[in-house]
C-alpha cells in the first residue's frame, strides 16, 4: 500500500482495515496471524485491555475474508499464495454495559439478526443458542467453506456484574449454553479466536470447551499483541527521536524513559526474554510527545480495589506476592481471590518462576502502574483523592530534599491525625498500609524503598544530598529505633555514598494511631 507522509498512530483503532486504508503506522504482527490461521486450532488468548486484541480479531477477520490488498507489503502477504474466502461470524461484547440478562440477549440478537440476513433466519425465534447453530450450519453449506468464529472480550459480562451473583448466575448460563455451540459445530468451522481479560474456568463458561488451546502463555504468541523494543527501534526511529527533541532527552535517554513507564510485560514463564511494551501508552506518548499515564487513565480498577478491601488483603504484599502456576494458568476469576484478577487484568505481571516449586512471583510490571494503582489506593485508605496525593506526596519529597525531616514528620503525623476512625477500621494493619502507601509514593520523585527483608531499616529514602534511614517502634521507644539502627548496621551499605546520612527514629501509638515522639541524628 502507498505510503503517507503523514504519520498516523492508531490509537484507539480497533479496524484492521480502517488503519490501512487510512495509512496508520503498524507494527506488523501477520507473521503470527498466519501461524495462527494456519494451525487452525479453537484458541483463547487472554490480555489486558486496550493490549490490541480487538485489532488482532480484526486482522485475522481481514485475512480470512481474502482481503489481500490490505495485507500489501506485510509479512503474510509472502507467506499466504491461495487467500480463501471464508465466512467470518465477529462477535464483539465490549460494547454495552451489561447491567441486566436482557442487555446481553440484545447484544447477541443484534449479531444474530446480522448473520441470519446473510445465512437464513429459519430459526430465528429459537433461543440464541440454537439460532447460532443453524447459522454456522447453513453458512458452511451456503458458501462450502468452513467457518470463522471471532469472540472478542467474551467476559465482559461477566466482569461487569461481580456484584451480583444472581447476575452471574444468568450471564454464565446464556454464554456457557451460546459457547457451547462451538464444540458440537466443530466439523463446519475452520478456526475459532476467543479474546479476553479472563478466563473463568471454574465457573464452567468453558466447560465444555475442551478442545480449546490457551495460548495466553505460549512462548510462540507472548508478544502477539502489545511491542518489544526492537519492534519500537525498527518502527518509530522518527518518534524516539523527537521525543528526544522534545523532553530534551538523548536518544538513549528517551529509550530508558520508555522503558520504565511501559515495558515489563510478562506472559510467559522465562523473564529473561524481552518484556513487551503497553502499545496504547507507547502510541499516546509519541502522538503527544509527552510522557504520561496514559494507560492507566483510560480505566480504572476500581473493582479490583474493592476486592482487595473486601478481601481484606494486605496491600504490602502485593508487589512481590508468591502464586502456585496453578493460580495463573487456570485463571480463577474469584473475587474471594484477587491476586489472579488483579494479574490478568494487568495491573501485576510475572517476575519470576520458581521451575522447582512452579510458583510465580508477581509484580508491578512498569512505573506508569505502580504509580497509577498506589495513587488509585490512596483514597480508600486516607481523606485523600487520587488528584491530592501528587501535591501531597510532592510536600513529603521537597522537605526531604531540603533537609528538613522535621517538618517531614509533623507533616506526616497531621496526615495520619487527619484519617476519619471510622476509614481507619480500626485495625493495626490499615495504618501500616497508609505508611506503605506514603514511602512507596515518594518513589516516584526520589529513590525511596520500604522494608521488603528482614534485616532492613523500615524505609530508607534517597535525594540528592542526603539519604535518610527511618525506623518505626510500634509502641516502642524513640532510643531503640536508633540503637536498632545502629546495631543492625542499616547504614552500612550508604557510608561510602558521600550524601550526608540521617538516621530517624520514630515511635508509633497504635492507641492513638499516630507518630508519637521522634528522634533525628545526623
Amino acid at each position: 500500500m502507498a505510503t503517507s507522509a503523514i504519520r498516523k498512530y492508531p490509537i484507539g483503532i480497533q479496524s484492521f482495515e480502517k488503519l490501512r486504508r487510512g495509512q496508520y503506522i503498524y507494527v506488523d504482527k501477520t507473521d503470527l496471524v498466519y501461524q495462527l490461521a494456519t494451525a487452525g486450532n479453537p484458541c483463547f488468548l487472554s490480555r489486558p485491555r486496550r493490549f490490541g486484541k480487538s485489532l488482532l480479531l480484526s486482522t485475522l477477520e481481514a485475512y480470512f475474508e481474502g482481503k489481500r490488498e490490505l495485507f500489501e507489503g506485510l509479512a503474510i502477504d509472502k507467506l499466504e499464495t491461495d487467500w480463501e474466502v471464508h465466512p467470518v461470524m465477529h462477535l464483539d461484547l465490549n460494547a454495552r454495559n451489561y447491567e441486566t440478562q436482557e442487555d446481553l440477549i440484545a447484544m447477541l440478537n443484534q449479531h444474530l439478526e446480522k448473520w441470519e440476513a446473510l445465512y437464513g433466519d429459519e430459526k430465528k425465534d429459537r433461543a440464541p443458542e440454537e439460532r447460532f447453530a443453524y447459522i454456522i450450519e447453513q453458512a458452511y453449506l451456503k458458501t462450502g467453506h468452513p467457518v470463522v468464529v471471532l469472540i472478542d472480550e467474551y467476559d465482559k459480562p461477566l466482569l461487569r456484574s461481580f456484584h451480583s451473583e444472581e447476575l452471574q448466575r444468568q450471564f454464565r448460563n446464556t454464554l456457557t449454553a451460546f459457547y457451547t455451540v462451538l464444540k458440537s459445530a466443530d466439523r463446519y468451522l475452520r478456526l475459532v479466536f476467543i479474546t479476553g481479560v479472563t478466563k473463568f474456568a471454574q465457573m464452567s463458561v468453558f466447560s465444555e470447551l475442551n478442545q480449546l488451546n490457551d495460548i495466553s502463555m505460549d512462548y510462540a504468541y507472548a508478544d502477539l499483541c502489545g511491542m518489544t523494543s526492537i519492534e519500537i527501534e525498527a518502527t518509530f526511529a522518527t518518534e524516539l527521536k523527537e521525543l528526544a527533541a522534545q523532553t530534551g532527552l538523548s536518544y538513549e535517554e528517551v529509550k530508558q524513559k520508555l522503558t520504565d513507564l511501559y515495558d515489563g510485560y510478562h506472559f510467559t514463564e522465562d523473564v529473561n526474554k524481552p518484556g513487551i511494551f503497553n502499545p496504547f501508552s507507547v502510541l499516546s506518548a509519541f502522538s503527544k510527545q509527552r510522557f504520561g499515564d496514559y494507560w492507566f487513565s483510560s480505566g480504572t480498577p476500581t473493582f479490583l480495589v474493592n476486592m482487595l478491601k473486601e478481601t481484606d488483603y494486605d496491600l504490602r504484599e502485593l508487589d512481590g506476592i508468591e502464586v502456585p502456576s496453578a493460580a495463573l494458568i487456570s485463571y480463577r476469576a474469584n473475587s474471594k481471590e484477587p491476586v489472579p484478577m488483579i494479574y490478568q487484568s494487568g495491573y501485576l505481571t510475572i517476575k519470576s518462576y520458581d521451575k522447582e516449586f512452579k510458583t510465580y512471583t508477581l509484580g508491578f510490571p512498569n512505573e506508569e502502574v505502580r504509580y497509577g494503582f498506589l495513587n488509585f489506593v490512596l483514597p480508600f485508605y486516607t481523606p485523600i483523592d487520587s488528584e491530592e496525593g501528587n501535591f501531597y506526596i510532592g510536600k513529603f519529597v521537597q522537605e526531604l530534599r531540603k533537609g528538613d525531616p522535621e517538618a517531614f514528620l509533623t507533616r506526616l503525623r497531621a496526615f495520619f491525625a487527619d484519617i476519619p476512625y471510622e476509614l481507619n477500621n480500626k485495625t493495626e494493619r490499615h495504618y501500616q498500609v497508609v505508611f506503605y502507601l506514603v514511602f512507596k509514593l515518594l518513589g516516584q520523585f526520589a529513590e525511596a524503598e520500604v522494608r521488603s527483608a528482614k534485616g532492613r531499616a523500615d524505609a530508607v529514602v534517597k535525594t540528592a544530598d542526603y539519604i535518610y534511614v527511618f525506623e518505626f517502634k510500634l509502641d516502642g521507644t524513640v532510643d531503640e529505633a536508633i540503637r536498632q539502627i545502629d546495631d543492625k548496621g542499616y547504614l552500612i551499605p550508604y557510608t561510602a555514598d558521600g550524601r550526608k546520612l540521617v538516621k530517624v527514629g520514630v515511635s508509633f501509638s497504635r492507641e492513638e494511631r499516630n507518630l508519637g515522639e521522634w528522634v533525628i541524628k545526623g
